[in-house]
């Protein structure tokens, strides 16, 4: 019997340079690139064309998921002054994570997680309690993982610098975007 099939959401090539080769070990993995966050259209492409390039150096397939960041503004508005790992942020990864649990179900992947929780900067706990609360919902498993551990994001950015991965310095949302500035105006 083969590997169970993996969807992994993506959010950044740096992560899921990580994250997707870590978990090949024990899954045949697919990367999921969903993302009306991140802002402006040209750092969407950006991180895409990276991690297309990421996809290449592992040997893994991606599917690409729909742009649409007017739908995001509109979700996420009444949070727009939210600081970064608020509200606003709990409305996006939810977003991305339903989406990625419906995608799963619908392409009959067995379970799914994200990257996200590689990050630092990303609460780990909330996003493992939206994973299983999308899985049920949408009748598929989800793979709770804390990425960040065991070193995991000191790797990631080691990795990326050996391949000359863009490593971005804010979420991708334009309200992360004008905070990362606000702080390095200060």
């Amino acid at each position: 019997m083969g590997k169970p099939k993996l969807l992994v959401h993506v959010c950044c090539a740096p992560d899921a340079l990580y994250v997707l080769g870590f978990l090949r070990a024990d899954y045949e993995v697919i990367g999921y690139f969903y993302n009306p966050n991140i802002h402006p259209r040209e750092e969407y492409d950006l991180r895409l064309e990276e991690t297309r390039k990421v996809a290449r150096i592992l040997n893994v397939n991606l599917i690409e998921g729909e742009y649409n960041d007017q739908w995001w503004f509109e979700i996420t508005q009444k949070f727009k002054e939210e600081p970064e790992r608020g509200r606003r942020c709990d409305v996006c990864y939810a977003l991305r994570l339903e989406k990625t649990a419906r995608e799963a179900s619908e392409l009959g992947f067995e379970i799914f997680t994200t990257v996200m929780s590689l990050s630092p900067l990303k609460k780990a706990d909330v996003l493992n309690r939206m994973g299983k609360m999308f899985a049920r919902k949408h009748r598929v498993d989800f793979l709770a993982a804390d990425f960040k551990k065991k070193d995991g994001f000191k790797k990631s950015v080691e990795m990326s610098r050996k391949h000359e991965l863009y490593r971005q310095d804010y979420c991708g949302c334009l309200y992360s975007k004008r905070q990362t500035k606000r702080k390095s105006i200060r």
